[in-house]
This record gives structure tokens, sequence and C-alpha cells, in this order.
């Protein structure tokens, strides 16, 4: 531990942000919402898939039609990586608050829009590919969407709760696909078939609209962070550093190993999160001939758990670290990713309930703790360009295209077992990932000041660490 240098030369309460907790807790609300809309959208794409592939892509092959779908779905996902693109380098620049609402209302819009899309029978060919286009703009608005809301909450976070903090980002996405599953499953329970088809399935991607209204109120109510702040007050001090804002180049070479890191954590949490909660719902009906309505409920219980476990989880790294929990997550779905799928195979009840749960559990490791990890591997001035780029990258190529793969890879060999090998697989990856992280709890943010909760902690902050400099801004 560094000595303490004098006190009249200790650094001025600027150098330590106190963060203001209802601004805090403003800040995560407005961010799990967009979150929330986005999962809430991805709930519903993936729950009605069957009934989608109906739609829009008639054909007397149920297979087909369901690649089709979800080749619709995993279309958005080619595009985010543009978005990421578009949007993570704006938000460095212009603000993440700024960037944040303008993906809010986009998301809104395209989902919305799919809503009004009338069907195959109706228009022919121009109803996919409207889908299409809809997917498109809410792939490429999804692209600025999960780097700025990880990114705003980490920078407004107090270091010593980070992790619990932004393991609200990931408790507002179960809460969307809960919503959205949810409101698929009644109306699945409810409706006829043919009503499903007719016009039931519109019905959730409707309320897309009021929602990103509400989103976006939320968020352009929100100041930016002290983190930006500073970064833009000295700029203005600094007019050669205000001619050399980051560019994208600096943002992916100048930061190569961390999206090498970016990319491989969020395979793991993506392939396994997209498997569990995208796949999985039309595994249990296509491939198993499992009833709808109880395959949907059960994941719906294995969602509801996860969110009783998620804050727990969110507290719990700020405590032990973020590496090992990750860490935990890789090597738990390493060893029963098989055991978890033959006991869901085992076709029944309780069988894929503990099947589903076991994962849903493994799955809280990668959800509790990405949040908080995945900010901090860069430094301010590039944080949400870089994670923004890294990450849809890997959703891109990994992540979203989960349950094509999958689907494909068990119509090709006709093995039921390909999702337990490749989840084994994401885990390995992961936990090579995991070795070579640094571990980032109750530290702060690269090239950002410390953050606390109160003046108290800063004075003690500054007590056993004497001067700015020595706990510092890392990676500045």
């Amino acid at each position: 531990m560094p000595t303490p240098i004098p006190v009249d030369s200790r650094p001025e309460p600027a150098d330590i942000t106190v963060t203001d907790p209802a601004m805090v807790r403003r800040a995560v609300k407005a961010a799990a919402l967009g979150n929330a809309m986005e999962w809430f959208d991805f709930g519903v794409y993936s729950y009605i898939a069957v009934t989608l592939g109906k739609v829009f892509f008639p054909s007397g092959d149920p297979t087909a039609q369901l690649l089709s779908t979800f080749g619709a779905f995993a279309a958005a996902f080619l595009v985010r990586p543009i978005g990421g693109m578009v949007f993570g380098p704006l938000g460095d620049r212009v603000g993440r608050q700024k960037i944040l609402a303008i993906t809010m209302i986009m998301m809104a819009a395209g989902t919305f829009a799919i809503g009004l899309i009338p069907s195959y029978a109706t228009i022919g060919i121009w109803a996919p590919a409207l889908l299409f286009l809809a997917r498109l703009v809410q792939g490429f608005s999804t692209g600025g969407e999960y780097g700025g809301a990880s990114t705003f909450i980490a920078e407004y976070a107090p270091d010593k709760r980070r992790g619990f903090f932004g393991s609200f980002l990931e408790f507002g996405t179960l809460a969307g696909y809960i919503g959205g599953a949810g409101l698929v499953t009644l109306m699945t329970a409810l409706l006829s078939a043919d009503d499903l088809v007719a016009w039931g399935w519109r019905v959730p991607f409707l309320i897309a609209g009021p929602m990103g209204i509400i989103g976006l109120y939320l968020r352009l109510r929100l100041e930016e962070t002290p983190a930006f702040a500073q970064l833009e007050k000295e700029a203005r001090a600094d007019q050669v550093a205000r001619r050399k804002r980051a560019g994208l180049k600096e943002m992916v070479v100048g930061q190569w190993r961390a999206i090498l890191l970016c990319v491989a954590l969020v395979l793991v949490f993506n392939v396994t999160d997209y498997m569990l909660l995208s796949y999985m719902p039309t595994y249990l009906t296509e491939q198993l001939k499992y009833d709808a309505t109880h395959g949907l409920l059960v994941v719906l219980g294995v969602m509801a758990l996860m969110m009783c476990a998620q804050l727990f989880m969110g507290r719990l790294t700020d405590r032990v670290g973020r590496r090992p929990v990750i860490a935990a997550g890789c090597a738990g779905f390493l060893a029963l990713s098989v055991p978890a799928l033959l006991l869901i195979r085992q076709g029944s009840l309780l069988a894929i309930a503990l099947g589903m749960g076991a994962l849903g559990l493994l799955l809280v490791c990668f959800t509790s703790s990405m949040p908080s990890a995945l900010p901090a591997l860069f430094p301010t001035r590039v944080r949400y360009g870089s994670l923004s780029i890294g990450f849809n990258i890997s959703v891109s190529l990994f992540g979203g295209t989960t349950p094509l793969v999958v689907t494909a890879l068990i119509g090709a060999t006709g093995n039921m077992m390909m999702p337990a090998y490749y989840m084994m697989a994401a885990a390995v990856v992961g936990g090579i990932a995991v070795f070579f992280m640094t571990e980032s709890a109750r530290r702060p943010l690269p090239g950002s000041p410390p953050s606390v909760s109160t003046q108290e902690e800063a004075r003690e902050l500054r007590a056993s660490y004497g001067s700015y400099g020595a706990y510092g801004r890392m990676g500045a």
C-alpha cells in the first residue's frame, strides 16, 4: 500500500467521483428498460417462431419454415457490428446519453413495424422482404444498445458496487424476456392456432411502441455520466486532446487485446444465453415434440429463477471478483451441459425443469458479471466504441446465429445432443478468456478516477492511497 502523502498535497474532491444515489438509480432504470425492450422482442420472436414461419414463409416443410424464420432472426445480427461501429464511436464523441436515446427509438420503431407487416398470403414476397428490413433496423440500433447501456451503468456506479448495479442490466433482459414470452404463452393458451396466425402474433410486436416512448422519456431525463463529463472537461481545457479524439482505428487496432478478450467472453455468454432462452423453446417443441404450452411455461419458470439469483450474484461479483464467477460458469457448462440435456430429453416435466434449471443457474454466472466486467476492459475515451464493436462482432458471429446453426447441425447429423456440444465448446473459449483477463472488481474503470458512494468514503480513500495517481486512472 502506498505511503500517504502530506495532507496539503492530497487531491481535491473533484479527483474522486462521489456518486449521487438518486441519479445512479435513474441511470440503472433507464438503461435496464432499453435492454428489457430489446429482449422483449427477442423473447416474442423466439417463442412465436413457428407461427411466424407460417405467416411469412409458407412451405410444406416445417423445418424449412423454421430455418427461414431463424434466418430472419439471424439477419439482424449481420448488421449489428455496423451499428456498433456507427453508434459506438458517436457515443465516445458526443456522449452516451444522446446515443442511447436514439437507439431506443429505433429499436421501438423496428419492432412496432413488424406488427404492421401484411402476411405472405396478402402481399407475397414483399412480406418476408419487409420482415428482413425491420429486423435490419432492429439489428442496426441494437448494435449501439448493449455497449452503451453497460457503459452508462458502469460509469455511474461506485467502484465497490459496480457488479450489483451492472446486474440490473441483465435483470432487465430477463424481465423483458419473461414479458415477451409470457405474453406469447398466454396468447397461445387463449387463442386458437388459426387466430394466432391470422392476427394474434401481431399484438406483442405492437406493444413495443408505447414501451419505446416510455424508455425514450426516461433516457432523455438523464445527465451525462461523470466519467464522460470529466473527459469532456479535460478536452475543453486541452485543445490538442480535443483534436485527437479517438478514431475507429484506435478503437480497434489500439485495443486489439481487449477486443479479443471481449469477443471470447461475449461468445460464451451469448451462445449459452441464446441456446437456453431463444432456442430451447423451439427444441422442446420441434425436436422433442413436447407440448408447446408446457414447454414455454418451464422456460418461463427458469427465467424467473434466474431473476431471483441475478442481483445476489451481482453482489457476489463485487465481493469475490468477476473472474471467479465467470470461471465457475465456464466450468459448469463444460461439466454439466451433457447431463442437463440428457435430463431434458427424458421428456418428463420434472426432468426438463431440473435440466433447464441447472443451465439457467449456470447462465447467471455470466448475466451477473458481464455488464460490469466488459466495460472495465477499455479506457473511458474509447469504452463505448470498442465495447460495442467487440460485443457485436461476437454476438453476430456466434450468439445470434446459435438457433440457426444448431438447427442446421441437428438436421445434418441427426444428433440431438448438438446443443450440449455447442455449449461445451463455448465454455472452453470462455475459460481461456478468463485466464487472460484482469480482475476489475472494486477498482476504478480504466481511464477514470475512483468512484465512491459518499464523501466519507472519498476521505478514507485519500487517507489510504495518498494521491490521485497512486490509486488512479488505470489505462488512461
